[in-house]
């Protein structure tokens, strides 16, 4: 309870300094007999980074065609709610909607971590099931409504400043979120947890050998500076989704609630772009000099699988019930 409440303090300060860009967005609460609501929205990730830049051009959209209906106030990124307490502001109505990785809320619920292992992409998770599951889960232990997908294809790396010939990471110190821990401390890595926006010195300070993030988006960070090495195979799929305050979202009238769930679709469907914004963050790469450490086939796929393995045994030790659920639905088992 102690800790609870002083992540809310922290929440409530941050959002005391914000009080005049928030005050422009009256969320949910307009004049009688008005139609038009004004959500509050904040990215878990900084505000030049692709992610952001991608919602803020959504944010646009959204406005311009929901005049009358819906608009959206663009807060900022961790400057206006920190990276790790977003999850907690839209839990409890601090803001409305937040883009954000699961792993960057599982102390809101550990549940949120487990999406990196959906196996399949956003459009077949509403055909079969699974993305009804999830806001079951995510109404029920977060108070949100998740809202949709905005990123995938983007599998998960290593990024390391130490040379390796196997999947052994004895002696590395490697920063990590929720994503990475099992598995990094399953193949011997000291771990490292710390926000994004101080990866880049701990690199250049050797407080970290490496890091694990996605195929695309260290250069966002300059974090290619202090990259010698990316191993691959990759595994995982980043997932980076909107969550929105459930009594926020069950407020919304039919027509704002239809239309904002539109938006989200219309977003979805541009998903393909990660495609080939990862191809060309590979190219990115190795024009800037990180080396690529491959391992034989065999080797390869006993270290994706052993991903997979050690997620999902976590999984279960977390959450049981919850886990026996996803499990056959993130791997499209029937």
């Amino acid at each position: 309870m102690k800790n609870e409440t002083h992540v809310l303090a922290r929440i409530a300060a941050v959002f005391t300094v914000k009080a005049a860009a928030l005050a422009a967005a009256v969320s949910l609460s307009t004049a009688a007999g008005a139609q038009e609501t004004t959500l509050r929205l904040v990215s878990a990730f900084a505000e030049n980074s692709t992610y952001a830049l991608r919602l803020q051009e959504w944010a646009k959209e959204v406005n311009a065609n929901g005049k009358g209906v819906l608009q959206i106030n663009f807060i900022g990124g961790p400057k206006a709610i920190p990276t790790f307490e977003v999850g907690n502001a839209v839990r409890t109505g601090v803001v409305d909607i937040a883009m954000s990785t699961g792993a960057y809320y599982t102390n809101v619920m550990p549940e949120a971590d487990f999406l990196k292992l959906t196996q399949m992409t956003i459009a077949e998770q509403r055909r079969n099931g699974v993305f009804e599951a999830i806001n079951k889960v995510w109404n029920q232990k977060g108070n949100m409504q998740y809202l949709g997908r905005m990123v995938e294809n983007q599998p998960f790396h290593l990024y390391t400043n130490k040379k390796i010939d196997k999947p052994d990471l004895t002696g590395q110190k490697i920063r990590i979120t929720p994503v990475y821990r099992e598995f990094f401390q399953a193949l011997n890595a000291s771990v490292v947890t710390t926000p994004p926006g101080e990866v880049f010195t701990a690199l250049e300070r050797g407080v970290v050998d490496g890091y694990g993030w996605p195929i695309g988006g260290i250069f966002d960070l300059n974090w290619h500076e202090k990259t010698k090495y990316r191993v691959d195979p990759g595994f995982y799929d980043a997932e980076v989704s909107l969550i929105m305050n459930l009594p926020a979202y069950r407020k919304l009238s039919d027509a704002q609630r239809g239309f904002l769930e539109k938006q989200v679709l219309a977003l979805e469907a541009k998903n393909d772009f990660w495609v080939k914004y990862a191809a060309d963050e590979i190219a990115r790469q190795q024009k800037a000099g990180i080396e690529v450490i491959k391992f034989d086939d065999a080797t390869a796929k006993a270290y994706r699988a052993k991903a997979y393995e050690v997620a999902w045994a976590a999984a279960e030790k977390q959450s049981p019930e919850v886990a026996a659920t996803f499990k056959p639905l993130f791997s499209g088992a029937k």
